[in-house]
């Protein structure tokens, strides 16, 4: 049976809304709406949604970065609420980030070998005189030579600055590491670099990856379980596999269907949404993406479906799939 590392039940968080007038009733944004999720020791997890989804929000719920409005985060099954800020200090060992802009992450006036080295004098790993060379061994297992350690951020390009935020967040061997989108701002070129770089590690240290993109070529690439997510809510969990060979909610066929591909048939099944998202201040009573759904029924408008396993771990909230009325997908 496998290990759970992460475990999120019943995710809420809510923003107030500031008004201009004075007794206007308090409005709030739902980012993250009633999300539910575990992820397992040594997996690579993917979330996958389009911009506003709630992506970044649940990333920051996982790391403690935000707090929840409601619902709680296990952490090899401890209740991350609960705990005192010096065993905070001690679990912050175990999960890092990787952020979306390399260069936002690294403090231009310091040379990137010191900013690698930064987190163990922080937590005090290892001897002082030690702390050089284990840097450097860690710029070689990112594939950067000894050269670079004494650079600073604006000498190094995209795909270098990227190598040096991992190669900072690895060396405190962290067990889990959460990716908010960290291969958009890089050229194309680079990308796959980069992907690479993250799938060797997986499978050299055994490492958990939270791995959040908008972009599904390389979530299939790499990942082994996907969540897709809409307005705050998971809308489809599966095996990678799985999902893409057998997607059922329509919000995700229209996602895989925007996938680029070369073969022409590919591209005339391109499944186009029209219409806007609904307002995430002001939420429908029914399924949030009844407006955009062309296989929409009067019972989505009226009430939200629950995300339901149709077997082999693979769960749908569409009442297409799991409700009495509509068609059975499977």
């Amino acid at each position: 049976m496998r290990e759970k590392l992460v475990e999120a039940k019943g995710l809420y968080k809510q923003y107030a809304l500031k008004s201009d007038k004075l007794f206007a009733k308090r409005r709030y944004l739902k980012a993250v709406d009633g999300v539910t999720f575990d992820i397992y020791k040594g997996e690579f997890f993917g979330v996958v949604g389009e911009s506003g989804c709630g992506k970044s929000t649940t990333a920051k719920l996982i790391l403690d970065m935000e707090h929840p409005t409601k619902g709680t985060v296990l952490f090899k099954g401890r209740d991350m609420s609960t705990l005192k800020p010096k065993e905070w200090r001690a679990i912050r060992l175990d999960m890092q980030m990787i952020f979306q802009d390399p260069l936002g992450a690294l403090d231009p006036y310091m040379c990137v070998g010191k900013q690698i080295m930064e987190p163990l004098e922080i937590h005090n790993i290892g001897d002082p005189k030690d702390r050089k060379q284990m840097v450097l061994d860690m710029l070689a297992a990112v594939s950067l030579k000894p050269i670079f350690y004494d650079r600073y951020p604006h000498e190094l390009s995209g795909g270098q600055r990227q190598r040096i935020v991992l190669a900072r967040a690895l060396i405190v061997k962290p067990q889990l590491l959460v990716c908010d989108e960290p291969i958009s701002a890089l050229d194309v070129s680079i990308q796959a670099q980069v992907v690479n770089l993250f799938k060797r590690i997986h499978k050299e240290l055994n490492l958990t990856f939270m791995f959040i993109s908008h972009d599904l070529r390389i979530v299939k690439h790499v990942c082994d379980r996907i969540i897709v997510m809409y307005l705050g809510r998971v809308v489809e969990e599966a095996e990678s596999d799985e999902l893409f060979a057998n997607t059922l909610h329509p919000y995700s066929q229209a996602l895989i269907s925007a996938v680029p591909s070369l073969t022409p048939d590919a591209q005339a099944k391109r499944i186009m949404l029209h219409g806007d998202p609904p307002n995430p201040i002001d939420l429908p009573k029914g399924c949030r993406f009844a407006s955009r759904c062309s296989k929409c029924t009067p019972r989505c408008l009226e009430s939200e479906p629950e995300l339901v396993d149709v077997g082999n771990g693979h769960k749908v909230a569409c009442f297409l799939v799991t409700g009495k009325e509509g068609i059975n997908a499977r």
